[in-house]
């Protein structure tokens, strides 16, 4: 006896069972939840690539800079032409050692990683072209926030005018949250603070007042 389609599933009114009563249902991320969690997790991999580079890249240049000095030492006085020679890739090494140290600070900078806001921040403000004046808790606050925080500071700095300011940059912890206060700012550039912090469920607030006024970011917290 052959069997009809919905006869041989076991059906045979022609229905499709049902799923089991017990079968788990993925309930969706929220689009907001999503996005941070995407934005946190762009940062750890800025962070990664960075660590690859210093602990990868950088490193075996800086040995091969330093094998070379030492095979310098091994070559005859009379061997000029061979000392410029390993004397010019030294320099071209340290060059390129230097603008891979600058590509990876793009990225996500050594400082910020190892010591957190307050120096990386105080690094920053030591090459604006305005005054800055730096305040910050000893709080670490996660990858994800403190690159956000930093990258803000760093291109709003990059936007003002030189000999503007001085420029007061806060940061403090308050419920679980990064806040970033930017006081003797133009307020019209809060939307360079409000693009880094946004992707991380940040908010930026401002209050003008005489041409300048203050930016304030708060920045969840992992």
């Amino acid at each position: 006896m052959t069997l009809e389609p919905a006869q041989r599933t076991g059906d045979a009114s022609g229905h499709r069972p049902a799923d089991p009563p017990d079968r788990a249902e993925r309930i969706p991320e929220p689009a907001g939840e999503q996005r941070r969690r995407q934005g946190r997790e762009q940062w750890l991999r800025r962070r990664r690539l960075e660590r690859q580079l210093h602990d990868g890249a950088a490193l075996r240049i800086s040995a091969l800079s330093l094998q070379l000095g030492l095979f310098r030492h091994r070559v005859p006085a009379d061997e000029a032409v061979l000392q410029e020679s390993i004397d010019g890739l030294q320099d071209e090494l340290h060059a390129v050692l230097q603008e891979l140290r600058d590509v990876a600070g793009k990225i996500y900078p050594p400082l910020l990683d190892e010591a957190g806001l307050g120096p990386a921040l105080r690094e920053l403000a030591d090459r604006a072209d305005v005054p800055v004046h730096v305040t910050t808790t000893a709080s670490r606050f996660g990858a994800a926030a403190e690159g956000a925080a930093y990258f803000a500071v760093g291109e709003l700095l990059a936007v003002l005018a030189p000999g503007s300011g001085p420029v007061a940059v806060v940061v403090d912890a308050a419920d679980g949250v990064l806040v970033l206060s930017l006081t003797g700012v133009d307020t019209r550039h809060a939307e360079v603070v409000d693009y880094q912090v946004r992707p991380l469920g940040g908010t930026v607030d401002v209050a003008a007042g005489g041409g300048t006024g203050t930016i304030t970011a708060r920045i969840p917290c992992e």
